[in-house]
C-alpha cells in the first residue's frame, strides 16, 4: 500500500488507487511505513476506520527468522480488507491501515502480551504473560499464524520485541488515537469500525456468517448503534452474527467508552465471501462485496450526521 487520495470514479464508484504491489518481502521491515492514513480533504462525519491486520509486508530478516515460506506466513492476514472498505475517505470518513503484517507485530493487542517461551532472555516484570492471547500463540508477537503453525525457528531476543513496538504499534496507536482526539473535538463524539477478516473454519463453512459484529457483549458500543450497524448490513444482504466468535480485540476494548464518547465495533468479514483463501487472491465477488460495504458506510455516515451523539432515533435537525 503507498498514500493515496480519495477519488470519485467516472462512472460513480467509489475508488482509491491503491499500489498494484499486493506482497511483498524483499524490503527490510525497518524500511516501511507503519501505516497508511487515508484523510479526506474534510472529515464529514464522526466515523473513523481502521484496519489493524491488512498489512502485507515481509521483510528478508523476517522470513529468515521464520520457519515458515512465503505463503504458508500469510495465514494471520487479513487480506485485502483496507480496499474492501476503501471508499472510505471519498465518503468524508479517514481510514487507517498497517503496513507491517500481524505475523510480526499485533497492534490489536496490548504492546507487552509476549509468550516468554519464545524469548532468549528474561522478560520484564511489565510484560503480560498471561492473557489468552498469549496462551493461544497469538500474543503481541505472535507464536503462530492462524491456522496454527509456529512461526519462528528460533527463540527472539526481547530487543527485537521492543523494536516491533517501538516501530509499528506505538506508531499506529498514536495515530488511531489522534484520529479519535479530532474527530471528538469536530464533532463532539467518535465511532469507530475496527475492520478485519475472518477464515473460514474447516467443515464449519454452512455455520459461518458472513459478518461478526464485536462490542464487547455491549461494552464499547451502545446497544442502539449495534443494532443500527447490524440492521444496516442485513439489508445489503450480509447474515450477521454479534460476539460469537469474536467479540473484539485491544483497540475495541482499550478505545471503546460510551460513557465518553468513543463508541468501537469490530467488524469481522468472512474470507470465503471476496477470496480465496488458499491463493490469497481475491474472488469472483470481490467488488460486489465491496460496492455493498462501500453502500454501508455511505449509510453510516449519513445516520452520524442526522442523529449526532446521541445515536439512532435521535435526529439532531429536529430540535
Amino acid at each position: 500500500m503507498g498514500p493515496c487520495s480519495a477519488r470519485e470514479g467516472d462512472d460513480g464508484q467509489f475508488a482509491c488507487p491503491w499500489r498494484p504491489v499486493l506482497f511483498e518481502w524483499n524490503r527490510a521491515m525497518r524500511d516501511i511505513s507503519p501505516f497508511t492514513l487515508l484523510r479526506p480533504q474534510r472529515q464529514s462525519a464522526a466515523l473513523v476506520l481502521t484496519s489493524p491486520h491488512s498489512g502485507r509486508y515481509y521483510g528478508g530478516e523476517f522470513l529468515a527468522q521464520a520457519r515458515l515460506d512465503a505463503q504458508a506466513i500469510r495465514r494471520s492476514e487479513d487480506s485485502y480488507v483496507e480496499e474492501l472498505f476503501g471508499a472510505a475517505p471519498a465518503l468524508g470518513l479517514p481510514l487507517l491501515a498497517a503496513e507491517f503484517p500481524r505475523a510480526w507485530c499485533d497492534a490489536n493487542r496490548e504492546p507487552w502480551e509476549l509468550d516468554p517461551g519464545m524469548f532468549a532472555d528474561e522478560l520484564p516484570d511489565y510484560v503480560n504473560r498471561h492473557s489468552p492471547r498469549v496462551a493461544a500463540g497469538l500474543g503481541t508477537i505472535a507464536r503462530i499464524v492462524g491456522t496454527g503453525e509456529p512461526i519462528y525457528a528460533r527463540k527472539l531476543s526481547f530487543a527485537d520485541a521492543q523494536a516491533r513496538v517501538r516501530t509499528c504499534w506505538q506508531p499506529f496507536h498514536e495515530a488511531l488515537a489522534g484520529l479519535i482526539e479530532e474527530t471528538q473535538a469536530e464533532f463532539g463524539h467518535c465511532l469507530v469500525l475496527d475492520c478485519h477478516s475472518m477464515p473460514t473454519p474447516p467443515g464449519r463453512s454452512a455455520n459461518r456468517p458472513d459478518i461478526v459484529l464485536g462490542d464487547g457483549h455491549g461494552t464499547s458500543c451502545t446497544q442502539a448503534w449495534t443494532a443500527y450497524i447490524e440492521s444496516l448490513l442485513t439489508g445489503y444482504g450480509f447474515s450477521v452474527r454479534r460476539n460469537d466468535p469474536y467479540a473484539g480485540g485491544f483497540i475495541t476494548r482499550h478505545y471503546g467508552r460510551p460513557r465518553e464518547g468513543v463508541q468501537v465495533v469490530q467488524l469481522e468479514v468472512a474470507r470465503g465471501l471476496y477470496m480465496h483463501e488458499r491463493q490469497f487472491a481475491r474472488n469472483a465477488r470481490f467488488v460486489l462485496v465491496q460496492e455493498r460495504l462501500s453502500g454501508f458506510l455511505r449509510d453510516m455516515a449519513d445516520a452520524m450526521r442526522l442523529w449526532g451523539a446521541a445515536g439512532p432515533g435521535y435526529c439532531a435537525a429536529a430540535e
